[in-house]
């Protein structure tokens, strides 16, 4: 049987405890459908007996403290809500046993969503890869640049340190878990008892493109500035380097390291997120509307398109238009 601590850090949300804890242990009451033993022991794990979240709104009462716990499987951080930098600090008091479980004794560490702000302030995510909520993405960066931040999939898989992108794309990881340790068949039950598409593998659908700004380069972010006020226009790497009168290498190189993309790639996400806000109104056809990005190639669009979302100009519009 594996243990599960479901950590109750500062600031988490009540939602991602309460899931977390309602999908482990729904496992063992499949296993006992099928007269087999329970797979996991789940409990809530704290500094304390009783621990207030949500400013005192909650309060969650854990079955053990950390200091009860000499040894555990799987440790699961719930999803962080409100400021990441106050998060990291209070709940620095678990990372010691955070860190000890999983060095010393192999324990499994389950991130959910942006809880990987405090993960990866105790160095378990030094050098490796992690998914981050598309709109925390840039923060996260900025804090923790050593750190390979991916945002082309939901979940990611560390030896033994697991993370997720997305808000209640948690229950993706959680299900991910579940067939890791017990099985597909097993996951695809509860993702049919909890009606939890299985097969999300992507926040791309669901991202809104918002450029990093935050770097401090004034002709970079004058340049970003003159792309997204000018969504409909055809313009050239050339032509914006001669608007702000500075050498192409050097702007391109400047632009990719500020902004994480080319100048190309930055002017294709500008144009997809203006196309995206006129499929969702679905007032003009989807021609109309990749003729007003400036593409005169309706199929580039689309390869774009789909690329950046995952989903055509159509299949995006029946999915979030109204």
């Amino acid at each position: 049987m594996k243990h599960v601590s479901i950590l109750p850090l500062y600031d988490a949300t009540l939602t991602s405890i309460d899931s977390s804890h309602q999908l482990f242990s729904r496992v063992n009451d499949f296993m006992r459908y099928q007269q087999k033993p329970s797979f996991y022991d789940v409990e809530i794990v704290a500094l304390a007996k009783n621990t207030k979240l949500g400013n005192g709104l909650y309060q969650v009462s854990a079955n053990k403290t950390i200091h009860d716990v000499t040894k555990t499987d799987i440790i699961v951080l719930p999803l962080l809500c409100g400021d990441f930098k106050k998060a990291i600090e209070v709940n620095q008091k678990y990372t010691s046993w955070i860190t000890t479980q999983h060095k010393h004794n192999h324990a499994e560490i389950v991130c959910l969503c942006v809880g990987s702000f405090y993960l990866a302030s105790t160095g378990l995510l030094d050098n490796k890869k992690c998914a981050v909520h598309w709109a925390a993405r840039n923060e996260f960066q900025e804090m923790f640049p050593h750190i390979h931040v991916v945002d082309d999939t939901i979940i990611t898989d560390e030896n033994g340190i697991y993370t997720c992108g997305g808000g209640y794309s948690y229950l993706n990881l959680l299900l991910y878990i579940i067939e890791k340790h017990a099985g597909r068949d097993l996951a695809i039950l509860a993702s049919k008892m909890f009606e939890i598409d299985i097969e999300r593998k992507s926040q791309n659908p669901f991202m809104i493109f918002i450029g990093q700004k935050r770097h401090g380069d004034e002709v970079v972010l004058k340049a970003q500035e003159f792309m997204e006020n000018h969504p409909t226009e055809t313009f050239t790497v050339e032509a914006i380097c001669n608007k702000l009168g500075v050498g192409r290498r050097t702007f391109e190189r400047r632009f990719r390291k500020c902004t994480g993309n080319s100048v190309q790639e930055y002017v294709q996400r500008v144009k997809v997120e203006f196309a995206k806000k006129h499929l969702e109104a679905g007032h003009k056809t989807v021609n109309e509307i990749i003729y007003e990005t400036g593409y005169s190639d309706i199929d580039a669009f689309r390869k774009v398109f789909k690329k950046l979302t995952d989903l055509s100009p159509v299949d995006y519009r029946r999915k979030y238009s109204a």
